[in-house]
């Protein structure tokens, strides 16, 4: 199989923002990309590992058995 190329348009699109965001991430060298002549490639996977990478859990605390003092 092969991983498919994204434009910065479907990565914003995938990942729910504007061009200008995936645009940023590659000026900074925060993700990686692939040239193909002047135009700017993501792989899907990159992308991916990057949502994977910069997904947040939540905190799971124990409920106190007894309710908040009035």
């Amino acid at each position: 199989m092969t991983d498919p190329l994204l434009t910065v348009a479907q990565a914003a699109e995938r990942l729910g923002t504007t061009a200008r965001f995936p645009r940023r991430l590659i000026a900074e060298r925060r993700i990686a990309f692939v040239k193909v002549g002047s135009h700017v490639r993501i792989k899907e996977s990159v992308l991916a590992a990057y949502i994977e990478g910069n997904t947040v859990q939540p905190i799971r605390r124990p409920r106190s058995r007894y309710g908040r003092a009035a």
